[in-house]
This record gives structure tokens, C-alpha cells and sequence, in this order.
């Protein structure tokens, strides 16, 4: 048994050789290969969660709240911006010409008359793309040193934005960037209700309500969050920002559970800023889970369309020489080696085809972009790329979904039109010594004066009204049929 044993392994083993001889190797790579490359891709599945308030869950291990907007590192920086620049055929002709240098028959000047143009250009475009790079940099890490104040059962503490994790009960001020995806907890109004501004998330400039649970709302104090065991169900993370399913359950003194369910009106997603009071809010999504990232796309090079023109004229004189090469050699006759006869006129050609216009264009960019950001008559404008400044130049039309987008939504009063009457500013005393008899002002007991809603011994008749009274009517309704937020400024 045992020799009959040794014998199959033998066999098997001189097979699998045999197997690796024929090829076998290079199907195994393959697989291997293949493997790697699915594991290195998989992306993480996405899943709802629990988020107990305060403490962290050591099982599940949830993305940093670090943001990163670079487009290179340090190991990616050159064979990125070496595949970029090589892509585009000025570039790769330039490079296939000073290729031929190092052929002997083909060689027609010194070496450095064709690379030391072509790496000057491929340096000035590094050095473009290294200081568009270091400005993401800069203005990440602004971002991710961002101090916040952090609840604990220990009291407040505080930490950056970049060290924020899911279960931290984190506090927003007035005007402050929402740095993660939270439950909207507490608010320093009684009613838990506050604002938010979603400008930089759906490009919406209006402010949102959000509500405040009521179970935290109702707390007598911030510390007692901690004391009623509460938490949140979450679902899994997604990029619509109009919607959320959630769940916020507490336990009372009982032991008797408690739950609240959670809508899109109890959230605050990071990258929004908080427009009234004091807000608290539970992180529930960080980083790559939350939505402002789920919806933005990853970097990628900007190619304008004086690019793509240079580069279309690029590939008509490369064919124009290619033409006058042949043309040439067809009055010389095709004897010999005409084939590197043809070679070498497209290289003495090859000077027709400027490189220091790309050049000049790089550096053209690099000037318009610093000259936009220094405009006094447009004052704050940041230029987030070098790469096609000159397309704003170019635009031809603005497409807009609605009014407001464009505009700042500050509408100034100049007529008031009512059947045959017209008002304008010339007129507008009229107006306003009509509304003082209509609206007398009154004064209270603190010397502070204001006006009751209307004056019950100027009603108007059962019948047609007057132009008067017309007008009262409208500037009532003007007055009253919109929404006010009151907003309290400390000091």
C-alpha cells in the first residue's frame, strides 16, 4: 500500500510539472493575478447600523473623518502626471522624435536639442500640477483642523474635525460647518428647532428646518444625554440627500423601551453650515459614508478646449509633413532606404510643429489664474484649478433651473400697480401717508412703538372698495404673506 502510495505521488507530482512546463505557469499568474486584483478593488458593502450615544462600536470599524481632495501622492505624482502629459499627441510626437536621436541612421542634431525642449515642457506642467496639488492640500487640511466641541459624560472636550468619529455627541455653533452626518439632538431654541444653510450641497441658498428629537429636546440639560441610554438605528448609507429612514430608541428607569422614528428633518449632513443658534448632534456617517462624498466624484484632469484644438492642429501638420516628406523623396526617387529617407524629413519637419506653444500656454494659464484671484471687482474668487482659467472666457450661455440660482434674491420695490392706478417711487408718499391713517402707530409701556394690524374704524364698506382701500389691502398682504426667521444676534 505505501509503495502504491509513493508511486501516485510521483505521478501527480511529475504531471503537475509537466502541467507547469506546458504553460501551466503563466494560467496560475493569470489567477493569481486576477485574485489580487479583485481583492485590491472590492469595495466595502455599505450596511445600516446601531449607534449607541456616546460609545463608540468596537466591532464595526467605521471610515476616518478625514477629508482628502488630492488628486496625487507621493508614489502616483509622476506616472500620473507623466500619463497625462503623453496622452495628448503634441507630447507623444515630441517624444517618439526624440526617441529616434538614440538610431544611429536616423540621428540628425545633438540629443539635447530635442529632450531639452521636451522636459522643460513636461517640468513647467509638473510644477502647474504639483502647486494645484499642494493648494487641495493646504485648504484639506484647514478643514480637517477644524476645532469642535465634543460632549462626553466627563464633560466637553475639544477635538479637530479629522479626529471625529460615528457615536460622538458633537456641539455646532452659529455659522459653523457641519463636519459629518448627524442626528440633530438638542438646539438652544425651546421649540428644538434650528436652520441650515445647504448652499454647498445641493446649491440650494434658502435655509432648511430641522427638528430636534423630542425625548433629548425635552432633557433638562446637555449632560443628561448620557443618562437615557439612547440610540440610533441608521440605515445604510446612500447618496440621496432628500431622504432618510432612522429609528431613536431610549430606555426610561422602567426599563421600558422607547422609540421615535427619524426623518430627513432630524438630520444635519456635513458640509452644510448651521444658520441660527446652538445645535447638538449625534455622528452617525464619516467620512467616505457620508453624503456630501457619495456624491462628489474622484478628481480628475481638467483638458480645456484650447487643448483639444492645439492638439487637433498638432495631428494636421504632423500629417502635413508627412505629405511634404513624401513629396520630396518622390522627386529624389524611392531607391535605397528611402523608408529612413522619409524618417528623417519628418524629423528636419518636425520643427514646423511649435512645442514652445505649449509652453507659453502653460504659463499663460498660471498668470490668468493669479491675476483672477487678485481682481478687486471680484473680491473672495478662489481658483481651485490652473488648468482651463480661459474657459470663462469662452462661455456662451447660462443654464439655470429657476430664479434664484443666479441672483441674490434681493428684490427691490419700484411700482405698485392696481387696475388703472399706478405707484412708483415718485408716488410712494402717497402711499405711506395712506398707510400711517390706516396703520396708526401706538405706544406700549416701555416706550417702544408699533402698529396694530389694522384700524377697525377704517374697515372698508360691504360694497366696492375704493382705490384706497385697495391699496391698504395690498401692502397688508405684501407684508404678511411670506415667511420671516427671526434670528437673535448675541450682544
Amino acid at each position: 500500500l505505501r509503495s502504491k502510495r509513493w508511486k501516485n505521488r510521483i505521478k501527480s507530482h511529475s504531471s503537475f510539472v509537466s502541467w507547469l512546463c506546458d504553460g501551466g505557469w503563466l494560467l496560475l499568474l493569470k489567477n493569481c493575478f486576477g485574485t489580487l486584483t479583485r481583492v485590491c478593488r472590492r469595495k466595502k458593502l455599505l450596511q445600516s447600523r446601531i449607534v449607541a450615544l456616546g460609545h463608540p462600536d468596537a466591532l464595526n470599524k467605521f471610515p476616518s473623518n478625514r477629508i482628502c481632495n488630492q488628486k496625487y501622492s507621493i508614489f502616483t505624482f509622476i506616472p500620473k502626471v507623466l500619463f497625462e502629459q503623453f496622452k495628448f499627441f503634441l507630447n507623444l510626437y515630441f517624444l517618439v522624435i526624440s526617441f529616434t536621436q538614440f538610431i544611429p541612421p536616423l540621428r540628425i542634431g545633438y540629443l539635447y536639442t530635442y529632450w531639452g525642449p521636451l522636459c522643460f515642457v513636461v517640468l513647467v506642467t509638473m510644477l502647474r500640477e504639483m502647486y494645484d496639488d499642494f493648494k487641495r492640500f493646504v485648504r484639506d487640511r484647514d478643514v480637517n483642523s477644524q476645532r469642535y466641541c465634543k460632549l462626553t459624560p466627563k464633560g466637553k472636550v475639544t477635538i479637530t474635525s479629522s479626529s471625529i468619529q460615528v457615536s460622538d455627541v458633537i456641539v455646532i455653533e452659529k455659522n459653523q460647518r457641519i463636519p459629518a452626518d448627524m442626528i440633530l439632538l438638542r438646539t438652544s431654541e425651546k421649540n428644538g428647532s434650528c436652520f441650515v444653510r445647504t448652499d454647498q450641497l445641493d446649491g440650494e441658498t434658502d435655509w432648511k428646518l430641522r427638528i430636534a428629537t423630542p425625548s433629548c429636546q425635552g432633557l433638562a440639560s446637555d449632560k443628561e444625554l448620557f443618562d437615557v441610554s439612547g440610540s440610533v438605528y441608521a440605515e445604510k448609507p446612500h447618496k440621496d440627500i432628500y431622504s432618510f429612514i432612522g429609528r431613536f430608541s431610549t430606555v426610561a428607569a422602567n426599563d421600558e423601551a422607547q422609540e421615535e422614528p427619524l426623518g430627513i428633518e432630524n438630520t444635519m449632513w456635513a458640509n452644510t453650515v448651521l444658520a441660527s443658534g446652538t445645535a447638538i448632534g449625534l455622528v452617525i456617517y464619516t467620512g467616505s459614508e457620508t453624503r456630501s462624498v457619495l456624491n462628489t466624484s474622484n478628481p480628475r484632469s481638467k483638458i480645456g478646449l484650447v487643448d483639444l484644438e492645439i492638439n487637433w492642429l498638432t495631428k494636421v501638420l504632423f500629417l502635413a509633413t508627412v505629405v511634404l516628406s513624401v513629396s520630396l523623396l518622390a522627386l529624389k526617387g524611392f531607391a535605397g532606404p528611402w523608408y529612413i529617407y522619409v524618417i528623417r524629413y519628418v524629423i528636419l519637419f518636425s520643427y514646423i510643429i511649435p512645442i514652445s506653444l505649449r509652453v507659453n500656454l502653460d504659463m499663460g494659464k498660471l498668470v490668468y489664474s493669479w491675476v483672477i484671484q487678485r481682481d478687486s471687482s471680484i473680491p473672495g474668487t478662489l481658483v481651485r484649478s490652473s488648468t482651463i482659467p480661459e474657459e470663462l472666457g469662452r462661455i456662451e450661455y447660462l443654464l439655470s433651473d429657476k430664479t434664484g440660482t443666479l441672483t441674490r434674491n434681493e428684490m427691490v420695490f419700484k411700482k405698485l400697480h392696481l387696475g388703472s392706478v399706478s405707484y412708483t417711487q415718485e408716488t410712494m408718499t402717497e402711499v405711506s401717508t395712506l398707510l400711517r391713517q390706516n396703520f396708526p402707530p401706538q405706544v406700549c409701556a416701555d416706550k417702544e412703538t408699533f402698529s396694530l394690524p389694522f384700524n377697525s374704524s377704517s374697515k372698508p364698506p360691504s360694497g366696492r372698495r375704493s382705490t384706497s382701500d385697495q391699496l391698504v389691502e395690498c401692502v397688508k398682504a405684501l407684508a404678511l404673506c411670506h415667511n420671516v426667521t427671526p434670528v437673535v444676534e448675541k450682544g
